[in-house]
């Protein structure tokens, strides 16, 4: 027997399905640049107004309205972005269109926003010399079985930034690229780097291979303006700096 179809709940959907189709449509009429989410990636998160940070926040648009229009009509509601931090999820999800996801979502973004200004930024840690850069490397680095090859991203005060390993090769040799080091320092916003790799015989004598290496990064870096600061081995409970041994860098 064929299920009959109720006029009132089809012409219903109808109607949602096409306001919700004309509030994409309402954005997709904006040039792409011009978009929030893609405003964002090109021009940055300072070029974008309070309305279109919250429709980047909400993603999409709600029963016939566009993101932007669904973002004015919150700023309003809660009388501006500083009005947001004292607006809780359940005042959010009762406006029309909105829904507790939603208003979870920019709840969270303001919260986050919020702590960002209470907690003051952790004291980068700063290394001296390079004995205390060694000494922080070898516990972490220094007993493997094979070859690691790493790098210490600093900033222009260095502090550090982060310490990555960008290969892991054998018992006797690892290989690294130049590029691999400086595209993850510019990535990073890095001012300078020290590379660092284990020797896991234990004796951390430079090999020639080491040298040459050290020699290539310092040149490639002068070219991108990130400096080669060090390049240390680390062995058993012992360091070679190419800095400290002097003429290599």
């Amino acid at each position: 027997m064929a299920k009959s179809t109720n006029p009132t709940a089809t012409r219903s959907h109808t109607r949602r399905m096409s306001t919700e189709y004309s509030a994409e449509r309402a954005v997709s009429r904006l040039p792409q640049r011009d978009r929030p989410r893609e405003k964002l990636q090109h021009a940055g998160q300072h070029a974008l107004s309070d309305h279109e940070l919250v429709a980047v926040v909400f993603g999409h648009g709600l029963q016939g309205r566009s993101a932007l229009q669904l973002s004015a009509e919150v700023l309003d509601f809660a009388g501006g972005i500083h009005g947001l931090a004292r607006t809780n999820v359940d005042q959010l999800a009762a406006r029309e269109g909105i829904g507790v996801a939603t208003a979870a979502r920019l709840v969270a973004a303001v919260e986050l926003g919020r702590r960002t200004l209470e907690r003051p930024p952790e004291e980068r840690q700063r290394f001296g010399s390079p004995r205390e850069l060694a000494l922080y490397l070898m516990p972490r680095y220094g007993a493997y079985p094979v070859e690691r090859f790493g790098l210490v991203l600093v900033d222009t005060r260095h502090r550090l930034i982060r310490v990555r390993v960008l290969a892991i090769g054998g018992l006797d040799a690892v290989s690294a690229q130049p590029r691999e080091v400086f595209r993850e320092a510019l990535a990073a916003g890095a001012a300078a780097v020290i590379v660092f790799h284990n020797h896991p015989s234990g004796d951390p004598s430079p090999s020639p291979e080491d040298i040459q290496l050290t020699h290539r990064l310092v040149t490639a870096g002068r070219l991108l303006g990130i400096d080669v600061l060090d390049h240390i081995i680390i062995g058993d409970a012992k360091y070679f700096s190419m800095k400290e041994f002097g003429g290599l860098l």
